[in-house]
Protein backbone atom coordinates (compact mmCIF):
# COMPACT_ATOMS: atom_id res chain seq x y z
CA UNK A 1 0.00 0.00 0.00
CA UNK A 2 1.24 3.43 -1.00
CA UNK A 3 2.13 6.11 1.66
CA UNK A 4 0.14 8.95 2.04
CA UNK A 5 1.83 12.38 1.21
CA UNK A 6 3.93 14.04 3.65
CA UNK A 7 3.54 17.63 3.58
CA UNK A 8 6.40 20.42 3.16
CA UNK A 9 7.18 22.77 5.82
CA UNK A 10 5.96 26.07 4.14
CA UNK A 11 9.43 27.39 4.48
CA UNK A 12 10.64 25.23 1.93
CA UNK A 13 9.09 26.71 -0.70
CA UNK A 14 11.02 29.62 -1.16
CA UNK A 15 14.02 27.87 -0.87
CA UNK A 16 16.68 27.66 -4.09
CA UNK A 17 17.14 24.37 -5.85
CA UNK A 18 21.00 24.16 -4.27
CA UNK A 19 19.72 25.09 -1.21
CA UNK A 20 17.26 22.03 -1.13
CA UNK A 21 20.07 19.67 -2.84
CA UNK A 22 22.27 20.75 0.61
CA UNK A 23 19.56 20.16 3.02
CA UNK A 24 18.56 16.92 0.98
CA UNK A 25 22.36 15.84 1.08
CA UNK A 26 22.05 15.78 5.01
CA UNK A 27 19.01 13.19 5.12
CA UNK A 28 16.37 16.24 5.29
CA UNK A 29 13.40 14.69 4.02
CA UNK A 30 11.10 17.65 3.51
CA UNK A 31 13.87 18.69 1.00
CA UNK A 32 14.06 15.68 -1.06
CA UNK A 33 9.91 15.77 -1.26
CA UNK A 34 10.28 19.28 -2.26
CA UNK A 35 13.33 18.70 -5.47
CA UNK A 36 10.34 15.51 -6.11
CA UNK A 37 7.79 17.43 -6.34
CA UNK A 38 9.18 20.18 -8.55
CA UNK A 39 11.28 17.90 -11.05
CA UNK A 40 8.15 15.09 -11.27
CA UNK A 41 6.43 16.21 -14.58
CA UNK A 42 9.82 16.87 -16.56
CA UNK A 43 11.21 13.44 -15.31
CA UNK A 44 7.56 11.82 -16.51
CA UNK A 45 7.54 13.36 -19.46
CA UNK A 46 10.70 11.97 -20.46
CA UNK A 47 10.70 8.53 -18.95
CA UNK A 48 7.37 8.47 -20.77
CA UNK A 49 8.64 9.78 -24.53
CA UNK A 50 11.35 6.60 -24.35
CA UNK A 51 9.21 4.00 -22.29
CA UNK A 52 5.36 4.80 -24.28
CA UNK A 53 3.71 3.50 -20.83
CA UNK A 54 2.91 5.09 -17.96
CA UNK A 55 3.50 2.52 -15.84
CA UNK A 56 6.47 1.17 -16.88
CA UNK A 57 7.87 5.41 -16.60
CA UNK A 58 6.47 6.17 -13.36
CA UNK A 59 8.80 2.97 -11.96
CA UNK A 60 11.84 4.08 -13.96
CA UNK A 61 10.84 7.92 -12.42
CA UNK A 62 11.09 6.39 -9.28
CA UNK A 63 14.28 4.36 -9.09
CA UNK A 64 16.18 7.64 -10.73
CA UNK A 65 15.05 9.44 -7.93
CA UNK A 66 16.14 6.61 -5.36
CA UNK A 67 19.31 6.29 -7.28
CA UNK A 68 20.00 10.16 -7.57
CA UNK A 69 19.34 10.83 -3.57
CA UNK A 70 21.53 7.96 -2.58
CA UNK A 71 24.19 9.56 -4.72
CA UNK A 72 23.93 12.87 -4.03
CA UNK A 73 27.93 12.97 -3.96
CA UNK A 74 27.75 12.82 -7.33
CA UNK A 75 26.25 15.73 -8.19
CA UNK A 76 29.28 18.55 -8.59
CA UNK A 77 26.61 21.89 -9.57
CA UNK A 78 28.39 22.09 -13.21
CA UNK A 79 24.84 21.76 -14.37
CA UNK A 80 21.04 22.32 -12.87
CA UNK A 81 20.24 19.88 -10.79
CA UNK A 82 17.33 19.36 -13.33
CA UNK A 83 19.57 18.33 -15.53
CA UNK A 84 21.30 16.02 -13.86
CA UNK A 85 17.93 14.33 -12.42
CA UNK A 86 16.99 14.15 -16.42
CA UNK A 87 20.13 12.31 -17.20
CA UNK A 88 19.51 9.62 -14.52
CA UNK A 89 15.80 9.38 -15.42
CA UNK A 90 17.06 8.58 -19.22
CA UNK A 91 19.36 6.25 -18.31
CA UNK A 92 16.95 4.52 -16.28
CA UNK A 93 14.53 4.29 -18.83
CA UNK A 94 16.79 3.14 -21.87
CA UNK A 95 18.18 0.48 -19.42
CA UNK A 96 14.59 -0.86 -19.13
CA UNK A 97 13.88 -0.72 -22.99
CA UNK A 98 17.42 -2.74 -23.45
CA UNK A 99 15.97 -5.34 -21.20
CA UNK A 100 12.48 -5.20 -23.19
CA UNK A 101 14.15 -5.09 -25.99
CA UNK A 102 17.04 -6.75 -25.54
CA UNK A 103 19.54 -4.09 -27.91
CA UNK A 104 18.63 -0.68 -28.41
CA UNK A 105 20.51 1.37 -31.13
CA UNK A 106 20.74 4.31 -28.68
CA UNK A 107 23.16 5.86 -31.75
CA UNK A 108 20.39 6.87 -33.50
CA UNK A 109 19.54 9.51 -30.88
CA UNK A 110 22.66 11.28 -32.39
CA UNK A 111 21.80 10.58 -36.06
CA UNK A 112 20.15 13.83 -36.93
CA UNK A 113 17.94 13.96 -40.22
CA UNK A 114 20.00 14.96 -43.33
CA UNK A 115 16.77 16.68 -44.75
CA UNK A 116 17.50 20.70 -44.95
CA UNK A 117 16.26 23.05 -42.76
CA UNK A 118 13.21 25.04 -43.80
CA UNK A 119 12.63 27.24 -41.14
CA UNK A 120 10.97 27.45 -37.87
CA UNK A 121 7.33 26.58 -38.00
CA UNK A 122 4.33 27.78 -35.66
CA UNK A 123 3.02 24.91 -33.40
CA UNK A 124 1.24 22.18 -35.06
CA UNK A 125 -2.40 23.40 -33.52
CA UNK A 126 -2.91 26.67 -31.41
CA UNK A 127 -5.11 26.57 -29.31
CA UNK A 128 -8.71 27.72 -29.93
CA UNK A 129 -10.64 29.54 -27.18
CA UNK A 130 -12.14 27.75 -24.54
CA UNK A 131 -16.10 26.78 -25.05
CA UNK A 132 -18.14 23.38 -23.23
CA UNK A 133 -18.30 21.59 -25.83
CA UNK A 134 -13.90 22.02 -25.71
CA UNK A 135 -14.66 21.17 -21.88
CA UNK A 136 -16.43 18.23 -22.17
CA UNK A 137 -14.16 16.62 -25.16
CA UNK A 138 -10.88 17.38 -23.21
CA UNK A 139 -9.87 13.72 -21.70
CA UNK A 140 -10.35 12.41 -25.36
CA UNK A 141 -8.63 14.96 -27.29
CA UNK A 142 -5.48 14.40 -24.99
CA UNK A 143 -5.83 10.68 -25.48
CA UNK A 144 -5.77 11.83 -29.29
CA UNK A 145 -2.64 13.37 -28.79
CA UNK A 146 -0.67 11.24 -26.82
CA UNK A 147 -1.63 8.68 -29.10
CA UNK A 148 -0.08 10.82 -32.08
CA UNK A 149 2.82 11.54 -30.08
CA UNK A 150 3.73 8.01 -29.14
CA UNK A 151 3.23 7.29 -33.03
CA UNK A 152 6.37 9.49 -33.98
CA UNK A 153 9.70 7.65 -34.62
CA UNK A 154 12.05 7.72 -31.46
CA UNK A 155 14.12 10.47 -31.63
CA UNK A 156 11.82 12.57 -32.61
CA UNK A 157 9.56 11.62 -30.19
CA UNK A 158 11.91 12.62 -27.39
CA UNK A 159 12.44 15.87 -28.83
CA UNK A 160 8.94 16.82 -29.36
CA UNK A 161 8.32 16.01 -25.73
CA UNK A 162 10.98 17.83 -24.14
CA UNK A 163 10.86 21.22 -26.50
CA UNK A 164 7.09 21.41 -27.27
CA UNK A 165 5.25 19.99 -23.97
CA UNK A 166 8.21 20.58 -21.33
CA UNK A 167 9.00 23.95 -22.93
CA UNK A 168 12.60 23.22 -22.48
CA UNK A 169 14.88 25.24 -24.51
CA UNK A 170 16.70 23.90 -27.70
CA UNK A 171 20.29 23.97 -25.71
CA UNK A 172 18.65 22.32 -22.89
CA UNK A 173 17.05 19.30 -25.04
CA UNK A 174 20.97 19.50 -27.20
CA UNK A 175 22.64 18.76 -24.14
CA UNK A 176 20.45 15.97 -22.71
CA UNK A 177 20.61 13.99 -26.00
CA UNK A 178 24.19 15.12 -26.85
CA UNK A 179 23.60 16.90 -30.21
CA UNK A 180 23.65 19.89 -31.56
CA UNK A 181 21.10 22.95 -31.69
CA UNK A 182 20.37 22.74 -35.14
CA UNK A 183 19.52 19.11 -34.89
CA UNK A 184 17.40 19.51 -32.13
CA UNK A 185 15.30 22.04 -34.31
CA UNK A 186 15.56 19.64 -37.41
CA UNK A 187 13.90 16.82 -34.92
CA UNK A 188 11.11 19.17 -33.75
CA UNK A 189 10.18 20.41 -37.04
CA UNK A 190 9.61 17.18 -38.57
CA UNK A 191 8.19 16.22 -35.52
CA UNK A 192 5.77 18.63 -36.04
CA UNK A 193 5.26 17.95 -39.18
CA UNK A 194 4.17 14.79 -38.60
CA UNK A 195 2.51 15.67 -35.69
CA UNK A 196 -0.16 17.83 -38.26
CA UNK A 197 -0.25 14.62 -40.55
CA UNK A 198 -1.62 12.37 -38.15
CA UNK A 199 -4.14 14.65 -36.46
CA UNK A 200 -7.19 16.62 -37.82
CA UNK A 201 -7.08 20.37 -38.05
CA UNK A 202 -10.11 20.92 -36.06
CA UNK A 203 -8.39 19.17 -33.13
CA UNK A 204 -7.52 22.19 -30.28
CA UNK A 205 -4.31 21.65 -28.83
CA UNK A 206 -4.21 20.88 -24.93
CA UNK A 207 -0.46 20.17 -25.01
CA UNK A 208 0.09 21.57 -20.99
CA UNK A 209 -2.33 18.87 -20.13
CA UNK A 210 -0.27 15.44 -22.22
CA UNK A 211 0.85 12.95 -19.86
CA UNK A 212 -0.06 14.77 -16.71
CA UNK A 213 1.91 13.91 -13.31
CA UNK A 214 0.53 16.23 -10.71
CA UNK A 215 -1.66 15.90 -7.33
CA UNK A 216 -1.91 12.89 -5.33
CA UNK A 217 -0.22 11.01 -7.89
CA UNK A 218 2.69 13.35 -7.86
CA UNK A 219 2.74 13.49 -3.81
CA UNK A 220 2.84 9.77 -3.76
CA UNK A 221 6.18 9.99 -5.85
CA UNK A 222 7.85 12.37 -3.24
CA UNK A 223 6.40 9.91 -0.36
CA UNK A 224 7.63 6.72 -2.06
CA UNK A 225 10.73 7.95 -2.27
CA UNK A 226 11.49 9.55 0.92
CA UNK A 227 9.91 5.81 1.93
CA UNK A 228 12.56 3.52 0.01
CA UNK A 229 15.25 6.32 1.28
CA UNK A 230 14.65 6.00 4.69
CA UNK A 231 14.98 1.56 4.11
CA UNK A 232 18.46 1.99 2.80
CA UNK A 233 19.77 4.32 5.69
CA UNK A 234 18.11 1.67 8.15
CA UNK A 235 20.15 -1.01 6.42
Amino acid sequence: MRSEPVPIRNSYEGLSEAELVTLARDGDNDAVHALVRCNNQQLFRIARGILRNDAEAEDAVQAAYVKAFTNLDGFRGEAAFSTWLSRIAMNEAYGRLRRHRQVVDLAKYREGPRAPLDGEISHPMAPHPSNPEAELARAEVRKLLEKAIDALPEPFRLTYLMRDVQEMTSREVATLLGINVVTVKTRLFRARRLLRAELSRNVAGEFSAIFPFDGARCASMASRVIQELSLQRDE
